[in-house]
C-alpha cells in the first residue's frame, strides 16, 4: 500500500541509478521487516505480520524482490508486484518500501516494475493505492504515467505523533496502451 518516492531531478530515461531486483530469500525477511517497520516508512505504509512476507515468497501469484542498489549492489529495501495470474491481467504494485530516500531508487523500482509487469508478465492494467499523505509517492506515480482513479475516503487509520485519525487511499493505474505509448515517446526503455 506504501509508496517511497517523490520529486527526483530530472532525468532522462538512460540516466539510471545502479539497481537490480532480485527474488526475496526467506533469509531476507529480518531485513525486509527492518525496512519496512523503520520509522521513515512506518507512516506510508501498513505493514505485515511476518507470515503475510513468507506467503508473499512463497506463492507463485506474487513477485517479491530485494532492491539492491549502489556500486556493490547492496539491499535498499523491497518490493512486491501481486496479481501476477489474474486471468483479468490486472497486476497490483502493491509495496515499494526504500532506504536511503533522494536518490532516484523509487522511480527506478517502479520503471523496472512497469518494465515487468507489461512486457513479462503481460498485464493489461498495473495499478496500485497510496496514502494521500504520501506526496512524495504521489508526484511520482503521475510523473511516471499513472493515472488517478479514483479515492476510498478516509479508509486508513493513521497514528503518528500523537495524532490518530484517518487518511484516504488514491487508487492509481497504467494500461498496457499507456505503457505502450510512453515506450514510443521513448519515456519508457524496454
Amino acid at each position: 500500500m506504501a509508496r517511497e518516492g517523490g520529486p527526483a531531478p530530472t532525468e532522462s530515461p538512460t540516466v539510471r541509478p545502479r539497481l537490480r531486483l532480485r527474488p526475496t530469500m526467506l533469509s531476507d525477511l529480518d531485513f525486509v521487516i527492518s525496512v519496512e517497520t523503520d520509522a521513515q516508512n512506518l507512516p506510508f505504509i501498513t505493514p505485515w505480520e511476518r507470515t503475510q512476507h513468507e506467503g508473499a515468497v512463497r506463492f507463485p501469484d506474487f513477485r517479491h524482490f530485494i532492491v539492491e542498489a549502489g556500486e556493490t549492489y547492496e539491499s535498499a529495501g523491497f518490493v512486491i508486484l501481486q496479481g501476477c495470474r489474474n486471468p483479468h491481467g490486472s497486476v497490483e504494485l502493491k509495496r515499494v518500501v526504500l532506504q536511503p530516500k533522494g536518490r532516484g531508487l523509487g522511480r527506478e523500482c517502479v520503471r523496472q516494475l512497469k518494465r515487468m509487469a507489461f512486457r513479462d508478465l503481460h498485464a493489461h492494467r498495473l495499478w496500485l493505492d497510496v496514502k494521500q499523505l504520501n506526496t512524495r509517492a504521489l508526484a511520482l506515480y503521475q510523473s511516471e504515467g499513472f493515472v488517478e482513479e479514483g479515492r476510498l475516503r478516509e479508509s486508513v487509520r493513521v497514528t503518528a505523533d500523537g495524532v490518530d485519525g484517518y487518511d484516504s487511499l488514491i487508487v492509481m493505474s497504467m494500461l498496457d496502451r499507456e505503457y505502450a505509448a510512453r515506450v514510443a515517446l521513448r519515456l519508457e526503455i524496454l
